[in-house]
């Protein structure tokens, strides 16, 4: 069936975020004596604080894991929220998409505050139709909570119906468990095999990449 919503990831996929994520969370898991090297952290980028947190501290308490999610989030917006910038025709891919008459949501691990501050750094308020945040869900991706969310606001588009975009494995992967197809973009920089061993239907460099491509691109379909 032909493409009518576009669910977009934002971090790593339409602004320039995941090494400042990771120099966060290494900054967050040294405030409890933890450390861990740039691309272990980075090869969980993607993921909640639900899902990151336990996957490198196994046996954390849940109150723990809380207080971590939190302090990440503060040195996050303290010291690299204002420093983020989009990625090269951001903003143009969703109005490529608009104007080709198909809705545009976003859909992020990422917390509201934040989502809604990259609506205001792409200058998109008028081109999103809805989002869903972390704050929307029980469990971040890869877990399918924030898609099966955005497929309820875009309801009744079925699963085939919808496609998504976005830059890591737990993307693709929480995409599938909902029957959703995904394309890959390498900005957030995963390798093509985690991204294709995920089920991406088709891999751009980036945003840009899959404008210039955009009328052969599965969103065309």
């Amino acid at each position: 069936m032909p493409i009518k919503a576009v669910l977009f990831d934002i971090d790593g996929t339409l602004v320039d975020s995941n090494a400042f994520h990771v120099t966060a969370w290494q900054e967050a898991f040294a405030t409890i004596g933890k450390s861990f090297d740039a691309g272990t952290i980075h090869d969980q980028i993607g993921k909640g604080t639900d899902m990151l947190v336990p996957t490198l501290l196994p046996g954390i308490d849940a109150d723990a894991q809380e207080k971590l999610g939190e302090t990440h989030g503060e040195i996050f917006k303290a010291k690299f929220l204002d420093r983020v910038q989009p990625f090269a025709d951001g903003r143009a891919i969703l109005a490529r998409v608009q104007a080709d008459g198909l809705r545009v949501v976003l859909a992020s691990s990422a917390s509201k505050q934040e989502l809604d501050h990259y609506i205001d750094l792409l200058d998109a308020q008028e081109i999103v139709s809805e989002t869903t945040s972390a704050d929307d869900v029980e469990r971040t991706k890869p877990a399918p909570d924030i898609f099966a969310t955005a497929l309820e606001k875009v309801a009744p588009l079925a699963p085939d119906e919808v496609m998504v975009v976005g830059d890591t494995p737990y993307d693709i992967e929480a995409a599938r468990k909902c029957g959703i197809a995904a394309i890959g973009v390498r900005s957030g920089g995963f390798a093509d095999e985690a991204l294709t061993d995920a089920g991406a239907v088709a891999l751009y460099d980036d945003v840009a990449h899959l404008l210039r491509d955009y009328a052969q691109s599965p969103l065309a379909r």
